[in-house]
């Protein structure tokens, strides 16, 4: 049985997770925020990086798998997971069976324009980033074709995203 009493937001690394997460909180104010990357960071007491880079890739998703069963436990809660986190089939199916997912998909380009800049991303840092970007969502979309909606972000405002969530989510 489905038990959708939780947000669950998966998508590409700038897909815009976090700014919809905290949009969101502000208007349902009886929903706790969850950014799994940042709760990983704040008990571990490093950044992404600096795990996968001390530790190994692996060692973060295992953190990563445990964070997730953790806070998906209760209700009304906004989740923010990091982007690789939906290809644990583990973990997909937890987080499908204690919320509504949503998956807020990015074009290419736009993603790769939002993270130029950005070197807090460990798996983009590379000669390359664009083209491991590009690999990545080819592989990833299979996995998040499966969350519950599919919002196409490229079209749509801040405002009207927040809007359709909460319309589903209180229907």
């Amino acid at each position: 049985m489905k038990t959708e009493s939780n947000i669950v937001l998966i998508g590409m690394p700038a897909s815009g997770k976090t700014t919809i997460g905290k949009l969101l909180a502000e208007q349902l104010t009886e929903y706790t925020l969850i950014d799994t990357d940042s709760l990983i960071e704040k008990t571990q007491g490093m950044s992404i990086n600096d795990i996968f880079a001390k530790f190994s890739e692996d060692y973060f998703r295992k953190l990563e798998h445990d964070t997730i069963q953790m806070v998906c436990s209760g209700n009304k809660k906004i989740i923010s997971i990091g982007g690789g986190a939906f290809e644990n089939p583990n973990n997909r199916a937890t987080l499908l069976k204690f919320g509504k997912v949503f998956y807020l998909k990015s074009d290419l380009d736009v993603l790769y324009y939002r993270i130029s800049k950005d070197s807090t991303r460990p798996l983009l840092q590379n000669p390359n980033p664009k083209e491991t970007l590009e690999k990545l969502l080819k592989r990833r979309e299979e996995n998040y074709q499966k969350a519950d909606f599919i919002i196409d972000t490229s079209s749509l405002s801040e405002d009207e995203i927040v809007r359709f969530i909460i319309n589903e989510t209180n229907p």
